[in-house]
């Protein structure tokens, strides 16, 4: 799938186990995949390279798929506060005492950006974390993920990288994908740059201390930082493509990776990517979770393990207690 940028083949692979695996139909996975190809003809070429049969793909003369709804509100919440679908212990509801959520704005290359804050309340600096979403957008699990750091001392920000496009919220949610694909890599790690210096101005972070992690799509973003985003004290990239190897020796956090055993595609090449951490002399630790697939971690998801999320979740805290 030479024609596809590393994230692009990335994401349609991740749709295509899930096509496989009987959790997403047909009709979904064909969708997705056009708007992150641009064109059914380009779509079609796609799905037959990740292992399509010629029956399951579209005829490049089929029409683009039309942009239905949008996905609905981000920041709704069941009754009472709680997450849609959140089976987590850890899960922190919307109102819950001792923390502060808000919306902010701050600027990136010109633009305004968008993202949800989540910080302990009172105004005594501490530290900070980045949160960059899956290929989902900013949803209701990636703003209670920012409320658990906030629980856990840390002002957390977690950006919305489709603001340019109004907002996750405003898409089909089937468009979400191919918009955060065209958008490039490049200005979602500016975008991250951004918001590391949002944060350095805020007297209630401690100056130099900020960390940043990611999930899925967002966990290959954080790789992406930890290589430009010099600033940035550690980061705890959860099962995310990694960078090209060449750019490692860029990375100056300490740099803690989240793997999946049974998530092959991208388990697979991290031994490279350690072999790369350590000839660079970069701090880092790459840890392989038992039993679980990728997505492990996301709590209203069908292959969340709760388990292992948690045990992920405390060695990030660990790692982040250590070096932030």
């Amino acid at each position: 799938m030479t024609q596809l940028g590393k994230f692009e083949k990335y994401l349609i692979e991740e749709f295509f186990d899930d096509y496989r695996a009987g959790a997403m139909s047909q009709h979904t996975f064909t969708r997705r995949v056009a708007f992150i190809t641009g064109s059914m003809a380009a779509a079609s070429a796609a799905m037959l390279l990740v292992g399509c049969t010629p029956q399951e793909v579209p005829r490049s003369t089929d029409p683009m798929p039309t942009p239905s709804a949008p996905s609905g509100s981000a920041s709704g919440t069941a009754s009472g506060g709680a997450v849609p679908g959140a089976k987590s212990p850890l899960s922190v509801p919307e109102g819950a005492a001792g923390i502060t959520t808000s919306t902010v704005k701050f600027s990136s290359g010109g633009t305004e950006i968008s993202g949800y804050l989540a910080r302990p309340e009172g105004g005594k600096p501490g530290p900070a974390v980045l949160v960059c979403h899956e290929n989902r957008g900013l949803t209701p699990h990636i703003q209670d993920v920012a409320r658990r750091f906030a629980k856990e001392g840390y002002a957390a920000l977690a950006i919305d990288l489709l603001s340019r496009e109004g907002g996750t919220v405003s898409l089909d949610r089937d468009a979400v994908p191919g918009a955060l694909t065209q958008a490039g890599a490049q200005r979602h790690v500016a975008d991250f740059a951004a918001g590391f210096d949002y944060l350095q101005k805020q007297d209630f972070v401690e100056q130099g201390r900020i960390a940043m992690t990611g999930y899925c799509f967002g966990g290959g973003i954080t790789w992406q930082s930890a290589v430009e985003i010099t600033g940035l004290k550690a980061t705890s990239a959860f099962y995310g493509p990694a960078p090209d190897l060449d750019k490692v020796p860029s990375i100056k956090p300490a740099v803690f990776g989240v793997y999946a055993e049974l998530d092959d595609r991208i388990t697979g090449p991290m031994p490279q990517l350690r072999d790369a951490l350590t000839a660079a002399s970069v701090r880092n630790q790459l840890k392989v979770y038992p039993g679980v697939d990728h997505a492990f971690h996301n709590d209203t998801g069908e292959r969340y393990n709760e388990q292992q999320a948690t045990a992920a979740w405390n060695d990030t805290l660990a790692w982040f207690k250590k070096y932030v």
